[in-house]
């Protein structure tokens, strides 16, 4: 499970908001350097606790065989790379990946070589953003991007302004894979693998209301019943939104 891609705000990008539509968003320099360092801290521990991963590989194998030939696919919340980097790779894209924790950066660098990946927070890949469209590091466009479970380590609020940015990312009709949780809270804490993580979610309509309000046609959707190895949490809804980008 990628849950690795919330965001710590730093630099001279915590003192810009440069997101278009949203003056009104005021919670980019709230700081969650806490959920990257307990990432840091779980390391390889995060697959062994979820080995199964049937959602996310059928998410990826869509947007594998989706894509034409060679796309250049993003990986936000990349985490330990597997299976969704190493799955996109091995298709034969060029695969990109962003986290914001370095532990997790560091294991997908040794599990998948041959992709590519950046300690960047989503909120700079934002239209004039550090590595968004026509900022100085700019690493995109790209054909394709994936998100799983990533976008649950934001705060509600924050998390249209992201879809919005990776639509900004997208090429024209380019393709979304977005992992989320079924749950209608907004930044709870909850215990996970020993440390405490912040998550948001929210109920199916809502999601789909979310997505699409950002620029997105849903194309297909699946949900699956997960509940962690080794614990004795209740199982989760897990829902995955097959989308495209709107012009």
């Amino acid at each position: 499970m990628s849950r690795g891609g919330g965001g710590v705000v730093s630099g001279e990008d915590a003192c810009e908001d440069g997101y278009e539509g949203y003056e009104d968003f005021d919670r980019l320099a709230l700081d969650r350097s806490g959920q990257a360092e307990a990432f840091d801290a779980i390391g390889d521990r995060l697959d062994d606790a979820f080995p199964h991963k049937e959602g996310q590989m059928v998410a990826g194998r869509w947007l594998a065989e989706t894509l034409p030939s060679g796309s250049r696919v993003l990986d936000v919340g990349c985490g330990t790379g597997v299976p969704t980097a190493r799955q996109l790779t091995d298709a034969g894209h060029t695969v990109v990946g962003i986290d914001i924790s370095q532990g997790m950066l560091k294991l997908a660098r040794d599990n998948v070589p041959e992709a590519t990946f950046h300690h960047v927070d989503i909120v700079d890949l934002r239209v004039g953003g550090r590595y968004g469209p026509g900022g100085p590091l700019e690493l995109g466009p790209f054909d394709g991007v994936t998100a799983n479970f990533s976008l649950l380590l934001l705060p509600r609020p924050e998390i249209p302004y992201a879809l919005r940015t990776l639509h900004a990312v997208l090429r024209p009709e380019g393709l979304l894979t977005l992992g989320m949780v079924e749950a209608d809270i907004d930044d709870f804490p909850i215990p996970f693998l020993g440390h405490s993580v912040r998550v948001s979610g929210y109920l199916r309509d809502e999601l789909r209301q979310v997505v699409r309000d950002a620029g997105f046609e849903i194309t297909g959707e699946d949900s699956y019943s997960y509940a962690p190895a080794s614990t004795d949490v209740p199982p989760e809804i897990q829902l995955f939104l097959n989308c495209r980008r709107r012009a």
